[in-house]
């Protein structure tokens, strides 16, 4: 019977601790995710989601849209549109980026392909080789779930950027979100113990 007692404590234990992590995780996340991106920034990395076919998935069409929305209002900022190419994408997250700007109205010559990029650390590694040498201030486009995570990460790399956060579609929030607690418990890992 102690036993048992003393199981059901520590599973207790352990499912409290476990709550009080993905609180502190939800806290990082919504401190980032209702950032107000600065004005004029010298460019944005978009960074890329899943593709079906050619057409980007919800989740990725609010980060397109997020982009879209800010270059229209600031002119001299320049785009780096980033992520390969997966399974089941018949292009690359990067083209089908510079696809939905283009028909957004966004010319050409401000969007800057990286389509190597299988993941977000190197969305942020082979982005950063194609920033401008004279830009200064960069924006990370990313769903607000992602933003804290993309954001430390480029930070790591010595980039000065700030987020702008894309709404992430109701039908996407909890698979995101599980994801998201997943993969910043492995940066974590990754930043604290591995390295």
């Amino acid at each position: 019977m102690k036993k048992k007692k003393r199981m059901i404590s520590i599973l207790g234990f352990l499912v409290a601790l476990g709550v009080i992590y993905v609180g502190l995780l939800q806290f990082k996340i919504s401190q980032y995710s209702h950032v107000e991106a600065p004005k004029n920034a010298d460019y944005l990395i978009v960074l890329g989601a899943r593709v079906k076919g050619t057409v980007p998935s919800l989740a990725f069409a609010s980060r397109i849209n997020a982009a879209a929305a800010y270059l229209k209002k600031n002119k001299e900022t320049l785009v780096i549109a980033s992520g390969g190419k997966g399974p089941g994408e018949e292009i690359s997250e990067a083209e089908s980026i510079k696809r939905e700007l283009v028909k957004q109205g966004i010319g050409e010559s401000r969007i800057i392909l990286e389509d190597r990029s299988t993941d977000t650390y190197e969305n942020i590694s082979f982005s950063k080789k194609l920033i401008p040498q004279d830009a200064k201030l960069g924006l990370i486009v990313t769903n607000n779930f992602h933003l804290y995570r993309a954001i430390s990460i480029a930070r790591d790399q010595d980039l000065v950027v700030n987020g702008l956060p894309a709404k992430t579609p109701l039908k996407a929030v909890f698979k995101s979100y599980t994801r998201e607690y997943l993969a910043i418990t492995k940066f974590y890992l990754k930043r604290y113990l591995l390295d």
